[in-house]
């Protein structure tokens, strides 16, 4: 199992939470963004930006690699209809890759990881070990990125550590 499950922490990532003010549809601010906003759990990507769906009216952006004011700049192109806040601090993710990367995930997501139920494109806010994530199904249930509050990464990758020995 370690020899197929792969997991590397991805850095230079800026998030910003999306939250759309009363009325506001997730059309009119994909628009503003130039992004077509999911508006369900997923996520859907127009280079530069990556919009994970987390709820009704609301969304995490992300960027790569992107500049030191790129949150201020998205609240002045959502300026009066969402309201936004840097997150890029609150996070670590992690990529898990390899044909035991479901196998691992499932053993601690209460969610249905099947490609049938959850293929690529598809998000979910859920718990794995106590711990709150989102998980991206990347690609055919072999790769999938996993966003980690900051302060409980460690705890996550203790399970992880000790789900993969029990494997």
């Amino acid at each position: 199992m370690v020899d197929s499950v792969r997991i590397t922490e991805r850095y230079n990532l800026s998030m910003a939470s999306i939250l759309a003010r009363r009325g506001v549809s997730a059309a009119v601010i994909g628009e503003a963004i130039s992004v077509d906003m999911p508006v369900s759990p997923g996520w859907t990507v127009r280079a530069p930006l990556m919009v994970i769906g987390s709820g009704p009216g609301t969304w995490l952006a992300c960027g790569h690699g992107a500049g030191p004011d790129w949150c201020g700049d998205l609240a002045r192109r959502l300026a009066g209809l969402a309201s936004v806040s840097d997150q890029s601090g609150a996070w670590r993710t992690f990529h898990v890759e390899g044909p035991g990367a479901r196998t691992l995930l499932q053993r601690g997501a209460p969610v249905d990881l099947d490609d049938a139920a959850f293929p690529a494109g598809c998000a979910a806010l859920t718990v794995i070990g106590h711990v709150d994530v989102i998980i991206r199904s990347l690609a055919d249930g072999r790769s999938y990125e996993v966003a980690v509050y900051r302060s409980y990464a460690e705890s996550f990758l203790r399970w992880v550590e000790a789900t993969v020995a029990g494997l």
